[in-house]
């Protein structure tokens, strides 16, 4: 280890809460599908900043975004008019189901955003109700709200009492729905495909089946989107590879590219929202909406979504591949290019160190779970580089 590498890690131990488990490596730029460490270390890129590099590292389209805004107006509160921001609605009302959106900073405000505007609609049109339905292994941010309504005690427990008006239930289960709607639901809130609780992937009518219960309840549907948004699943949306509309979706990752956004998106019945009901100093400023706006207007004009289902699959074939071939890997689940690979013991933090010592960034997502979140410009070529690594890892295991 460098004494560059070791006193950046002491500085972070001196200085930083100590709150992340972070891998002993510190990057220094990325270009790309790559990332290069302080010492000129290279590295094959399939976390891209947790889902959020849609377009990979310091894309044109982004830098010159950043470089164009910045140059003539960067913050000036939402007590004015901003065309970056209102370009951005159009483009994303423009192609969703939605009809009006709010623009924040980050997934847990898009989150506790669409929590609010459930809970306001449960006051005015529901007699008050206020609970919300979601799901064991669910993850949707980490304010204290959004912690409560994510269905996994290791967040939960170091913060007890949370707040009330969140029931947990079981995923891809319609019948723990079902039991769990009472007079004082509002809505139900869940991912199309839960990424962080290990990339589980519903079966094909869950989400039918829970937009019908939701319309006979007479009830909201939140599709938290953070993470299966913006392309990441091989549609736009991952609502689409479901065949249903949410009342209320939220948005942030790979929106930004890089920059810290997020949005929620509502139809026309849910957007209850009047003037003071919600607000934000930094949301929606014209530096990060220039460069959202600018990259997903490149994610739709070259059909990103549409190279993403193919690499994707092209990334779960060869998984399976090794399946076959190696015992240390028994399952591969996701759409797109949000995929995992089951293993048969909690070795994945093991493995993916062994990756990064050979030039692969993969994430542990869970301990028996490795997953792929590559940047959207990823190429079957960079797939088949990536799995000769994770062969090689596991060949020696």
């Amino acid at each position: 280890m460098s004494t560059d590498k070791l006193n950046w890690i002491e500085l972070e131990k001196k200085y930083f809460m100590l709150v992340f488990k972070r891998t002993p490596v510190v990057l220094a730029r990325g270009r790309g599908m790559y990332v290069w460490d302080i010492d000129g270390k290279k590295y094959l890129d399939f976390v891209a900043g947790l889902a959020v590099n849609s377009l990979g590292h310091c894309h044109p389209v982004i830098t010159g975004a950043l470089n164009a805004q910045s140059k003539k107006l960067i913050q000036t509160s939402n007590l004015y008019y901003s065309m970056p921001q209102l370009k951005l609605a159009e483009l994303l009302v423009n192609n969703s189901c939605l009809d009006h959106v709010f623009i924040g900073n980050s997934g847990a405000e898009a989150n506790e955003g669409a929590i609010k505007l459930a809970r306001r609609y449960g006051k005015l049109k529901l007699d008050g109700a206020y609970e919300i339905i979601t799901t064991y292994d669910s993850f949707h941010g980490r304010t204290l709200a959004t912690t409560a309504a994510t269905g996994q005690n290791v967040f939960q427990e170091p913060y007890i009492p949370l707040p009330t008006g969140f029931i947990n239930v079981a995923y891809n289960d319609i019948e723990a729905i079902k039991k769990a709607v009472g007079k004082t639901t509002c809505a139900v809130m869940l991912e199309p495909i839960q990424a962080e609780g290990g990339v589980n992937v519903p079966a094909d009518n869950y989400l039918k089946e829970v937009r019908a219960l939701c319309d006979e309840k007479g009830i909201l549907l939140i599709l938290d989107e953070v993470q299966t948004g913006i392309g990441r699943l091989g549609s736009l949306f991952g609502y689409q590879q479901y065949g249903v509309e949410p009342d209320i979706m939220t948005l942030a990752k790979g929106l930004g590219g890089g920059v810290p956004i997020g949005a929620f998106l509502a139809n026309e019945k849910a957007s209850v929202f009047v003037k003071g009901d919600h607000g934000s100093t930094f949301g929606g400023n014209p530096l990060v909406c220039n460069v959202a706006y600018e990259v997903l207007r490149y994610i739709i004009e070259q059909d990103l979504p549409g190279q993403v289902k193919r690499v994707g699959a092209h990334l779960q074939d060869g998984v399976k591949k090794l399946a076959s071939r190696y015992s240390s890997i028994t399952s591969v689940r996701g759409h797109g290019l949000l995929v995992a690979a089951g293993l048969n013991a909690d070795i994945s933090g093991d493995v993916a160190m062994k990756c990064l010592e050979n030039g692969l960034l993969v994430n542990p997502v869970k301990p028996n779970a490795l997953r792929f979140i590559p940047p959207l410009i990823a190429t079957e070529k960079d797939v088949d580089k990536a799995l000769s690594i994770l062969e090689k890892v596991i060949k020696e295991r």
